[in-house]
């Protein structure tokens, strides 16, 4: 594994806006599919504009592939893919948007780009990107872009506009690509999307990153779990009403197996942030 981002003591703001960013710090190497989740208003996208040198600091510093971003070196930008939630308007056609575009990385695979778009059952025949519909265009993209095969791929809210089979096949697509050589970074929304696909979950709040731990130390200390009505237990570290009962998270002293709630664990961060990462230290 290599280092993919560092960044270090991290702070931005729009003109004459209050901070978004503050004091964030981040390290992330190859080898892992990584959630990140935040409220609205957080700074994910923003963070991601940093990461790509499409705005500056104001503070700190970021090295992505050992490359300052703002000086956007052909070295890392060959090498990182961004996809934005909005799909900016084009004329090209699906041909055409290949052969502007797929030079720019040098690891591209058309092999792989139409094998994709064939998985997304999208009509390479079609003669421009105006006559796709919004999740027609996103699947597109999410398809151009793991055809690239770049060493760091940030999407965000990738999953808006995918029906339910379509979100299932993006998440047999990441799987496909995540290898040690890749870092994975998918912002969203939708929570229940990261379940079974990430192996790591970042959390951002009040414009700083507050948790950013494995899938496996997670369930390996803590257990997650459903009852019937609030407990009192010592090893309860949060608990709350849910659609299907009282869900709690426990620290797991006994070593029994639970699968990750995502939304849960949000949740509880929010609460208790402390409390638990005391836990997972």
């Amino acid at each position: 594994m290599r280092k993919v981002i560092d960044i270090r003591n991290l702070e931005f703001h729009y003109y004459r806006q209050e901070k978004l960013l503050n004091n964030l710090n981040l390290k992330l190497k190859s080898g892992n599919i990584h959630g990140l989740i935040g409220k609205n208003g957080e700074g994910k996208t923003t963070l991601f504009k940093l990461i790509c040198g499409l705005i500056f600091p104001i503070k700190g510093e970021i090295e992505v592939l050992e490359y300052e971003p703002r000086k956007r070196h052909t070295g890392m930008l060959n090498h990182v893919y961004f996809l934005p939630e909005e799909i900016y308007p084009t004329k090209l056609s699906i041909l055409n948007y290949e052969r502007v575009y797929a030079p720019f990385y040098p690891e591209f695979s058309s092999g792989s780009f139409y094998k994709y778009l064939n998985e997304f059952s999208i009509d390479t025949k079609n003669t421009n990107f105006e006559k796709f519909s919004y999740g027609q265009k996103k699947k597109i993209m999410i398809a151009f872009g793991l055809a690239t095969n770049a060493k760091l791929i940030l999407m965000d809210e990738p999953t808006n506009g995918l029906d339910i089979p379509s979100k299932r096949q993006f998440r047999r697509m990441i799987s496909s690509v995540s290898n040690k050589d890749n870092c994975i970074i998918i912002s969203t929304h939708q929570v229940f999307d990261l379940e079974n696909m990430v192996d790591n979950i970042i959390i951002m709040d009040e414009h700083e990153i507050i948790f950013n731990e494995l899938i496996t130390s997670i369930t390996n200390k803590l257990q997650f779990k459903v009852s019937k009505k609030r407990e009192k237990n010592d090893l309860i570290l949060y608990q709350e009403e849910t659609a299907k009962g009282v869900g709690q998270i426990l620290e797991n002293k006994t070593g029994v197996e639970s699968s990750l709630d995502i939304e849960l664990l949000f949740n509880a961060l929010l609460f208790d942030c402390e409390r638990i990462k005391t836990v997972l230290d």
